[in-house]
């Protein structure tokens, strides 16, 4: 009789994040997950930056897990702007 091993269902879940893409002098894009502290890569395009940003948050979600954290969500944050007045250069 031989015994099938039976493969275990991974399940998995959708997170949705709010990444924020800065510009970089020297070219490509640095991408900071705000709702992550410390959850920051780069890329050298947009689409780059932002396939490097899903591996990141990724592996940063992975890492929250296997040390047993509370993953942080986006679902309720409001992402805005403001302005502030400041003294010119002269």
């Amino acid at each position: 009789m031989v015994a099938h091993a039976r493969r275990a269902k991974s399940k998995t879940e959708t997170l949705r994040y709010q990444i924020y893409l800065t510009p970089e002098p020297e070219g490509g894009f640095t991408v900071v997950v705000p709702a992550l502290p410390g959850c920051i890569t780069w890329g050298k395009n947009l689409e780059q930056a932002k396939a490097m940003a899903q591996d990141a948050i990724a592996a940063f979600v992975a890492s929250l897990r296997k040390h047993g954290e509370r993953i942080p969500s986006d679902d309720d944050g409001l992402l805005t702007s403001v302005c502030v007045k400041a003294a010119a250069r002269g």
